[in-house]
């Protein structure tokens, strides 16, 4: 299987020809290849800790499972081999590199043993590395396990986001706009995490800046089943509206000078700027009202 724009990635941990297509098959049915395949006791194969999906669901690990007790395990396992030295012995085991879900659904289906790759130890970096190539490979990760992925590539290990797009075969578009995700509140990571907004919904509640308008416009996307246009329609609205706020809001020396208004006239009064310009707007409830303020203006002396 030729993984194309990922660089080595996986293709350099997996051989040219696969031979394993069911359990008797790597029991010695198989042709030769460059690299062995090996049987190894499902118990003694760790979790890859740098995993970054963290959610499997249920019904397709059941599903998977299904189908590896019809047609065995059609890929191996990749995994790193370890030593524990101690006063009784040495204990063997292994660490996941690639293949959490075949891992996962082989425990369902009953499987003591599943075909792998024994590779040297890898380096945590290419641990998360392949980890993330694996499952963005098979588009198994939501875009916040990716976000959370790619930020962990950039911290962990000093990588920009040119390079991290690189290393996992996305451009740097795409990987910027998943990491942006991160921005938004746990609440609405979590609605997307669920399923019950998209990665585009996300993004459209990027353009406000205020947490507690962008959960309102998460709410309505959700009661009202908005796409995606729709819901960039909407936020285009809301920070229209917050902008005009914005520009309205008076500065301390202006909000002094409003409010000296209202005690001279007597009234309401609303100042409004626009940067060097504006405009004064009084109030009044009756025509005696107006002329006793024209009286105020006009009879004034300087």
């Amino acid at each position: 299987m030729k993984l194309s724009g990922l660089g080595k990635g996986l293709e350099s941990l997996i051989p040219k020809t696969m031979p394993v297509k069911s359990e008797a098959a790597v029991l010695g049915d198989a042709p030769k290849t460059k690299e062995s395949i090996f049987l190894i006791e499902v118990d003694k194969i760790k979790e890859n800790p740098h995993q970054p999906r963290r959610d499997f669901d249920e019904i397709e690990l059941q599903s998977l499972a299904s189908s590896i007790r019809e047609h065995g395990i059609l890929q191996p396992l990749i995994i790193s081999k370890f030593e524990d030295e101690n006063p009784s012995g040495i204990k063997v085991f292994y660490e996941l590199i690639a293949g959490e879900r075949r891992l996962k659904a082989a425990k369902l289906a009953g499987f003591q043993f599943v075909p792998a790759i024994i590779k040297p130890k890898v380096e945590d970096r290419n641990k998360l590395e392949l980890a993330l190539i694996e499952n963005i490979q098979r588009a198994d990760l939501n875009a916040i396990e990716k976000a959370r992925g790619y930020d962990e590539l950039m911290k962990k290990f000093g990588l920009s986001q040119k390079e991290t797009a690189f290393k996992v075969g996305q451009s740097r578009e795409s990987v910027a706009n998943t990491l942006r995700l991160l921005g938004l509140s746990i609440e609405i990571q979590k609605a997307i995490e669920s399923g019950k907004i998209s990665e585009g919904h996300g993004r459209a509640i990027l353009a406000i800046e205020n947490d507690n308008q962008q959960l309102a416009l998460m709410n309505e996307i959700i009661s009202k089943n908005l796409s995606v246009r729709a819901a960039e329609s909407l936020g285009r609205q809301v920070k229209g509206v917050v902008k005009k706020i914005k520009e309205n809001a008076l500065d301390p020396e202006s909000k002094a000078l409003e409010s000296r208004l209202e005690e001279f006239l007597g009234t309401r009064v609303k100042l409004a700027k626009s940067g060097n310009r504006g405009r004064i707007l009084i109030e009044f409830y009756s025509p005696e009202e107006l002329n006793a303020i024209l009286d105020k203006i006009l009879n004034t002396r300087y």
